[in-house]
């Protein structure tokens, strides 16, 4: 699961970082190259923030959550059927 997490934050913060290096780079004069840089670094983190935002309620539940689940789907099956 953490795999896919990782696999779609490069996925979406890939094409912005080839974007950035695009538009930039052909600037002749230094100063003037070095503020768009700065200008897309500022708006790729806020990219990212907001993939970041977009992607944390997808986190599985806890190990404690999990536990309790388990624990109450015992219960459950127990009731049921006594004997097997």
């Amino acid at each position: 699961m953490k795999f896919l997490l990782i696999f779609l934050v490069f996925a979406i913060v890939s094409p912005a970082l080839a974007e950035v290096e695009q538009n930039c780079r052909f600037i002749q004069a230094k100063p003037e190259r070095e503020a768009c840089y700065q200008r897309q670094e500022a708006a790729l983190a806020e990219k990212r923030k907001q993939a970041a935002t977009r992607v944390a309620p997808a986190m599985p539940p806890s190990f404690e959550e999990m536990k309790r689940e388990d624990a109450a789907l015992n219960r459950q099956l127990r009731s049921i059927c006594r004997g097997c």
